[in-house]
């Protein structure tokens, strides 16, 4: 009974740590720590940015996609924007051909046979290289068709260029079209406590782990070819650059917009999705997070690894709980009392209030937590099978 105890105490200690735990420690270490300060001023000579882009039937989003690059405040003889096409089907290809004809910094790819994401954003990157050669002073910005950026997106982000040891700046997403039903509220409150954990990384150690894959800039020089069959790109990169010696930071100023999804199996689709990807880079770079001890990997096991294992700590608390209920402890059969409540009759409590026009966001977060860690735990048995193929469909736009 020690053992399941054990076991019960520490899942329980490494969730509130990944949740709770590490995001206060992270408040505490950032107290008076300002944004990053060494930048560009207006009159400096500025980088040379290629923006690289892969599109996929994205006939819905790419107008108003390229109308934001092309509105941005960035000098125009420093900027290039590459796209890649991924065998699309519907309109995509014929919108981006109009730009095209006015816009002589726009090149096109139109691909015949899919290539997944990875493969294009290395095309379109080797491409940019032949036209600006890979430097210190030659930036990507590795952006998606639904992401629309701010006209100062671009200058906020290559500002920090200045620094030399900087290899990443992450753009501040935000959210547009919340909603009372479906998933957005649940959504939206993730993503913002992600954008506040991974600001403070980058002010505490400079180590923020990993871009919003949607808008962020790599220094050519630290970009690394992805892997074909990887599925989260940004992150494969970003330790990569980690490798090099490089550092990673967001700014909160660079603002860009996103549609947040409202439909759950879109959603658990997307996450599990990810999911896969993430163990992949779980293992590929175990020995950035293990030992836990320095920066990077303190930062990297608390904030990633942790909450990837979370389904797990989950399973395992449970068991211990039904055992140590098994067995007459009385603490612990109101243990598995309250979480059969939770994991049970609160999420068929919001589905009902739900159908009957009712949204109580707490029992959402509820739902959304455990749907969520659902999909990690199926993105674990997919990695487990093999992933053959980073070929993706996009979720769908509104």
């Amino acid at each position: 009974m020690v053992l399941l105890q054990i076991i019960f105490w520490s899942s329980l200690f490494f969730i509130l740590h990944t949740y709770l735990f590490y995001p206060l420690l992270l408040e505490w270490l950032g107290r008076g720590k300002q944004p990053h300060g060494v930048v560009y001023q207006a009159s400096d000579d500025w980088p040379q940015v290629s923006v690289l882009m892969a599109l996929y039937n994205e006939e819905k989003v790419v107008a108003q996609k390229l109308e934001s690059l092309l509105a941005q405040d960035y000098p125009k003889e420093k900027l290039r924007i590459f796209l890649g096409s991924d065998c699309s089907t519907d309109k995509t290809n014929s919108i981006i051909e109009r730009y095209r004809e006015t816009f002589d910094y726009l090149h096109f790819f139109p691909f015949t046979d899919r290539q997944g994401k990875p493969g294009v954003i290395n095309f379109l990157a080797r491409e940019a290289n032949i036209q600006e050669p890979e430097s210190t002073e030659h930036v990507y910005l590795i952006t998606d068709a639904n992401v629309i950026l701010t006209p100062s997106t671009i200058s906020h982000l290559v500002r920090h260029f200045k620094d030399p040891k900087l290899a990443i700046v992450d753009a501040h997403m935000v959210h547009t079209g919340m909603q009372e039903e479906g998933i957005s509220h649940s959504e939206n409150q993730y993503i913002s406590s992600e954008v506040r954990l991974k600001d403070l990384e980058g002010r505490v150690w400079g180590y923020m782990m990993g871009p919003f894959g949607g808008c962020y800039t790599i220094r050519s020089n630290y970009f690394t070819q992805v892997p074909p069959n990887f599925l989260v790109d940004d992150f494969f990169i970003t330790m990569q650059a980690f490798e090099q010696g490089g550092k990673a930071i967001n700014d909160l100023e660079a603002i860009c917009h996103e549609a947040v999804s409202h439909d759950w199996r879109e959603e658990y689709r997307r996450k599990s999705r990810i999911s896969t990807g993430n163990f992949q880079n779980l293992f590929l770079f175990s020995h950035l997070w293990w030992p836990p001890f320095r920066s990077l990997s303190f930062a990297f096991f608390s904030h990633k690894v942790l909450r990837w294992l979370v389904p797990f700590f989950l399973i395992l608390m449970g068991i211990s709980i039904v055992l140590l209920s098994w067995f007459g402890q009385l603490f612990f059969q109101y243990v598995l009392l309250a979480a059969l409540v939770g994991v049970l009759l609160l999420p068929l409590l919001d589905i009902t209030l739900t159908r009957l026009g009712a949204n109580f966001l707490p029992l959402r977060h509820i739902r959304y937590f455990l749907l969520m860690n659902l999909a990690l735990f199926v993105g674990f048995l997919r990695y487990l099978k093999g992933v053959n193929s980073s070929i993706w469909e996009p979720p769908k736009r509104n």
